[in-house]
């Protein structure tokens, strides 16, 4: 059965973004070729105590969680949250996430029983567990989300984001996209191509949650649909522009023996960040969000559009598969000096 189409509207701003991925020096760098003097992994970084129990989707997340809540002016100088976290939430794409310590939990449990298992470390084979430890860490109270959704879930993440701050649920969310390379992976995805292995953030925020803390907003989500096919879901975030969008951020391919369906349109420059980066599975369509309100504040672009998933392939994997399209556009020059 093919996904429903649905599309959201609402005025919510970007105003924070975050990566955490070695040989990339912040987010207006996605589109360069990887820099091999930064290549140092980001999550040597970290510093604190309980990070010999966490994964490394986890430990990627809160380099590139903390990095984005500081872009968005939302960290204080002693690191702590300077809003209130009570309406403050995390949503999180992750097709791969924890998938190494659930295997290590099932083969000591298959080995030698469940008896033989860490206490430490059982709690961890929780999908949510990245989201869950970034809130905790940052004090973040509001809606806890993990979507493991496929190609679409990087782009899905905004959209649930966006539509939890519209509901009212939250004012603010942080939206992040990891995925890691490990052992369990490779075995999982092959080893044909590279493969993605970070983590990027953005923050999405109400408009007035911006405005009353005299934020910065560097972008606004626009029209989000999801469809059985790409075609039906650019339509339906299409329907009511006049002009081609800046960019196409273009889906990633599927694994074979399925075959691409979408190409770029006339005339559009097309980026395709798998390509540069590896295969981004649940990582992507956040990387795009991050990489495109980038080039919005760095170029007189108007709008970026993103796209996600090749929908139903009719074969081999990811024949189920949906498609998802979402736009992002450029802030307008504020009135009055203030933001918008």
């Amino acid at each position: 059965m093919r996904a429903a189409e649905t599309t959201v509207r609402t005025d919510v701003l970007i105003s924070g973004l975050g990566t955490a991925l070695a040989g990339v020096s912040g987010p207006g760098a996605l589109l360069d070729p990887p820099d091999t003097a930064l290549g140092t992994d980001p999550v040597d970084a970290l510093r604190g105590p309980g990070l010999r129990y966490k994964d490394r989707a986890t430990k990627l997340a809160l380099c590139a969680a903390r990095d984005a809540l500081a872009d968005a002016g939302l960290l204080g100088t002693d690191g702590d949250l300077t809003v209130d976290g009570a309406d403050f939430g995390v949503v999180v794409s992750s097709n791969w996430g924890n998938v190494d310590t659930v295997c290590d939990a099932s083969a000591t449990i298959r080995r030698s029983t469940y008896k033989a298992t860490s206490p430490m470390l059982l709690p961890n084979t929780a999908s949510n567990v990245t989201a869950s430890w970034v809130a905790i860490t940052h004090g973040l109270r509001g809606a806890n989300v993990t979507l493991t959704n496929g190609p679409t879930s990087g782009l899905d993440a905004v959209h649930w984001a966006r539509t939890l701050i519209a509901a009212g649920r939250l004012r603010r969310a942080l939206v992040i996209g990891v995925e890691p390379v490990n052992e369990p992976v490779r075995h999982l995805v092959g080893d044909a191509e590279p493969l993605f292995d970070g983590a990027v953030a953005l923050v999405a925020e109400a408009a007035d949650a911006v405005r009353d803390r005299g934020g910065t907003p560097l972008a606004r989500i626009g029209r989000y649909a999801r469809a059985g096919d790409p075609a039906r879901a650019l339509a339906a975030v299409r329907d009511d522009e006049d002009t081609p969008p800046d960019a196409w951020w273009l889906p990633e391919r599927p694994l074979p023996p399925a075959t691409a369906g979408t190409t770029a349109p006339a005339g559009v420059p097309a980026y395709d960040l798998s390509a540069r980066h590896g295969r981004c599975s649940g990582a992507l369509g956040v990387l795009q969000c991050v990489a495109a309100t980038a080039e919005l504040t760095r170029t007189a672009s108007r709008s970026m559009l993103a796209t996600a998933g090749q929908g139903s392939t009719g074969g081999g994997p990811g024949e189920d598969d949906a498609a998802a399209a979402l736009v992002l556009h450029r802030m307008p020059a504020p009135a009055g000096g203030g933001p918008s």
